[in-house]
């Protein structure tokens, strides 16, 4: 398994992460059963990961709960979570203390090693937030602390206060916005950066047939720029529906896939691994062979050819 610093003064981490949304179940559906949750985080160390990233709002502490019993007895892994604003009052200093301890209860542990903000919100002032979350590392409860879904504007805005040990943000084939300027800045800042839904929420798996259509109980069915209707309601011309072309895209890469005796998933990952800036890849699954497989990308090597193959087929 590769390993890279997590930014300049962070730890050093496996490439690929466990990511643990799925394990909160709601968004993903109900678990078929937590034994089942807790082999796959299992499977994902033994193949040479090193870090969990979860969040309190994952099943609302479930996915915590989860972490802390996969976990029990083990100091060896690297324990990343999240708070979550409150929708219409913000991020307030006292829910950031508040939020930090029953995560820590939850978790099983007298610390955590990364705290992140999960998403920005405007009705507190970022300063006093963030001004809180350095407090959460001077009380010792977080050995780092981070943000997620933020800009660079708001990046810079806590750098006046206390470090930004890393900036969690969604990347992957599918969704390059970042490397458009961010990655260096961060880069450049010694800042780390950790990709989520580096699959694009499953579409880049190799593992939905052509013409799948998400039901209307799954979220991902909704509007959006990988669903079936336009942001304006208007339905996609088939042509142009973006999960159509996204599959279109995996089949493409299956030969390259074969080629290698690689997944399409571990493609799709190693792609991401291999952008410059990029710390590493939180891939999520609930299965114990998918996080062996995901964890294979850390070791995956893709030459100059292939990468640019695969930024051909993927090409805006």
């Amino acid at each position: 398994m590769q390993m890279r610093r997590l930014g300049r003064a962070g730890p050093e981490i496996s490439v690929v992460g466990i990511g643990c949304w799925e394990a909160g179940g709601a968004d993903w559906g109900p678990n078929s059963s937590e034994r089942e949750v807790v082999a796959a985080i299992h499977a994902g160390l033994e193949s040479g990961v090193t870090w969990v990233d979860t969040a309190e709002v994952y099943g609302q502490g479930l996915s915590e709960q989860i972490v802390g019993r996969a976990l029990a007895g083990r100091d060896d892994v690297l324990v990343f979570t999240k708070v979550a604003p409150t929708e219409g009052s913000g991020l307030r200093p006292e829910q950031v203390q508040s939020a930090i301890d029953a995560s820590l209860r939850r978790l099983g542990r007298d610390h955590v090693d990364l705290y992140q903000i999960h998403w920005p919100d405007d009705s507190v002032p970022l300063e006093e937030t963030w001004g809180a979350m350095a407090g959460i590392v001077q009380a010792g409860k977080a050995r780092l602390i981070g943000v997620s879904n933020f800009d660079r504007a708001r990046v810079e805005r806590c750098l006046a206060i206390h470090p930004v040990a890393s900036v969690q943000n969604e990347f992957s084939l599918l969704v390059r916005d970042d490397r458009a300027g961010l990655l260096s800045w961060l880069a450049d800042a010694g800042i780390g950066y950790l990709a989520y839904s580096p699959l694009a929420a499953g579409r880049l798996t190799g593992g939905l047939p052509p013409g799948h259509s998400f039901g209307d109980g799954d979220w991902r069915s909704g509007r959006g720029r990988f669903a079936d209707w336009r942001e304006d309601g208007e339905e996609w011309p088939f042509d142009e529906q973006p999960l159509a072309r996204a599959l279109a895209g995996v089949d493409r890469m299956r030969p390259l896939a074969g080629r290698l005796s690689a997944s399409v998933a571990g493609l799709a990952l190693r792609w991401v691994i291999e952008q410059p800036g990029v710390s590493g890849v939180i891939a999520g699954s609930r299965d114990a062979g998918h996080t062996r497989s995901n964890a294979a990308a850390g070791e995956l090597a893709l030459d100059a050819g292939e990468l640019a193959e695969l930024e051909e087929i993927f090409a805006p």
